[in-house]
């Protein structure tokens, strides 16, 4: 038996995802995933037996949460980092779901021609927020490919899903809701309609600090607006939905 030691680079780290016993490898140098993909991965919501695709899948935080929640997925990342794609690779044996999740390194952008047009029912991406120059770019590059967008926009995110996408499959993506219009329309460019939106809000009566989205290929133009998601309470204590998400016990604060 593999001991958990041996399956870390140097700089490396194993985390607790605090679900179902699973667990991440992260390294302090990459970006390392947060109350953001921890919400994503509640809000898209796969059907049994779902193929499901993350792109940019990074550390497998999404993808990993996702079989959790629904031991009959399937999914497939895409990173185009070698070191993260190879962290993730490690992070599934770890996790004994070599039979669910698989990482494929390469380009989103190409990721159709290899992995099959209209392939999957359901894509998910928590994307680069930051425009490229919009905001002091991170140190290193494993996090400054993570966090700004480069060479890749919103349009280039959603087209790539859209290939990858059957007729009727879903998007969903979690982005910062002040450029949330940005996300709607490259997904109206790529034939993907708004569905379900939700705002997510840090306290209730202040303004959203990002926005869920899910969309469907080729779907009709009606929107269905959820209740806002409050992550804490004006007391400053974790909110009943934030509970709910992340399966804490009433009464834990921890």
């Amino acid at each position: 038996m593999v001991r958990d030691e041996e399956m870390l680079r140097p700089g490396e780290r194993i985390d607790d995802l605090q679900c179902g016993g699973y667990r991440l490898i992260q390294r302090r140098d990459a970006f390392c995933f947060g109350t953001d993909s921890v919400l994503l991965a509640d809000f898209c919501r796969p059907r049994p037996g779902t193929r499901a695709v993350d792109l940019g899948c990074g550390s497998g935080a999404i993808m990993t949460l996702m079989a959790a929640h629904e031991p009959l997925l399937q999914v497939d990342g895409i990173e185009i980092q070698p070191e993260i794609a190879d962290m993730a690779r490690r992070g599934i044996r770890l996790n004994g779901l070599e039979e669910r999740l698989r990482v494929w390194e390469m380009d989103m952008r190409v990721a159709a021609a290899k992995l099959g047009y209209g392939a999957y029912s359901l894509a998910v991406c928590n994307p680069p927020y930051s425009r490229q120059g919009a905001a002091i770019e991170s140190e290193g590059k494993l996090k400054r490919v993570a966090r700004h967008e480069g060479a890749l926009n919103p349009e280039e995110w959603a087209l790539a899903a859209a290939r990858l996408l059957k007729n009727g499959g879903r998007f969903a993506v979690i982005y910062p809701a002040p450029r949330a219009y940005e996300m709607m329309r490259a997904m109206e460019r790529a034939n993907l309609a708004p569905k379900r939106i939700c705002t997510v809000h840090g306290v209730a009566g202040r303004p959203p600090k990002f926005v869920l989205m899910d969309a469907v290929k080729g779907g009709g133009s009606q929107l269905d607006w959820l209740e806002p998601l409050i992550l804490r309470d004006a007391d400053g204590k974790y909110s009943a939905q934030w509970k709910r998400i992340y399966r804490m016990e009433e009464g834990s604060e921890t």
